[in-house]
């Protein structure tokens, strides 16, 4: 009997996927890569505008977050059953998306790099207009001896955690990797919540001169990548309870391993450039 005969939709699947002959996935027409962006635009436009008092601007940052969250979860819900259920992910596919996120990582690079070059050349050269020293007058500062500094360790902890569960995937032992993720996930919520802690404290503002602007974005944009990791890495968690994730078979595991320790070593970064160099 033909396809079209009668064959159910998921049996139509898995016969193309046999009589396939060649290792590459053709992706489905998809709505997620536009509606990522449509939500990044109403973040970025939104976040201006709460930060200018402007009517709205609250409202519309929060619409823009919970559609980007929405689309991160379909998306991805998208690709586990592209990997898991159809089996579209071959060898070359895994390879082109170890590819593809190693280059994304090195993007990643060069967005904080930009951040970590400005608070290093407004540090080294300050101008009169901040009164030619630095920090600039006014500004109090945070020790970095106490919350940034014992929030460092935490999020290295994290990465030596999410480390032992990429042993215990390779091993083969399931429950060892979810309590490795768990651990994992526990000390990546600690850090954030004394990051925020932190910026409760802070005795100035994003709009405190040179010194604010670079302090927020860099430590602000880092810990929103620690927020997307901390997804990305319960989301691997839940894969792993149920039994998704093999030892011949973890891409997602292995980039959220990736950015993981990524986001570790940017940690260093603003603790050395940003907390310590400007608390001398």
């Amino acid at each position: 009997m033909g396809v079209k005969g009668g064959l159910h939709t998921t049996e139509a699947k898995w016969f193309m996927i046999e009589s396939q002959r060649h290792s590459y996935h053709l992706v489905d027409p998809s709505p997620w890569p536009i509606s990522g962006s449509l939500g990044a635009l109403a973040t970025t436009v939104g976040g201006v505008m709460y930060m200018h008092s402007f009517q709205g601007g609250a409202r519309l940052l929060s619409l823009g977050l919970i559609f980007i969250l929405y689309t991160m979860f379909v998306w991805w819900r998208d690709v586990l059953r592209e990997s898991t259920l159809e089996g579209h992910h071959t060898k070359v596919v895994q390879l082109g998306l170890r590819y593809g996120f190693i280059l994304f990582i090195v993007s990643e690079v060069m967005f904080f790099f930009a951040f970590f070059w400005a608070s290093s050349h407004s540090s080294l050269a300050p101008t009169v207009e901040i009164g030619g020293i630095w920090p600039p007058k006014g500004i109090g500062v945070l020790d970095p001896w106490e919350i940034p500094f014992l929030n460092t360790p935490i999020l290295l902890s994290s990465g030596a955690a999410v480390t032992w569960a990429h042993h215990a995937i390779l091993a083969g032992k399931e429950k060892r990797a979810v309590y490795a993720l768990v651990a994992t996930v526990f000390l990546a919520l600690v850090f954030t919540g004394f990051q925020g802690m932190e910026y409760y404290q802070a005795p100035f503002t994003i709009s405190d001169s040179i010194y604010g602007s670079t302090f927020f974005l860099a430590t602000g944009f880092h810990g929103f990548h620690v927020i997307i990791g901390t997804l990305f890495l319960i989301i691997c968690g839940i894969r792993q309870y149920l039994g998704h994730l093999t030892k011949e078979h973890h891409v997602g595991f292995e980039a959220a391993a990736w950015y993981w320790h990524f986001v570790d070593v940017v940690r260093l970064f603003p603790f050395v450039s940003i907390y310590w160099w400007g608390g001398i």
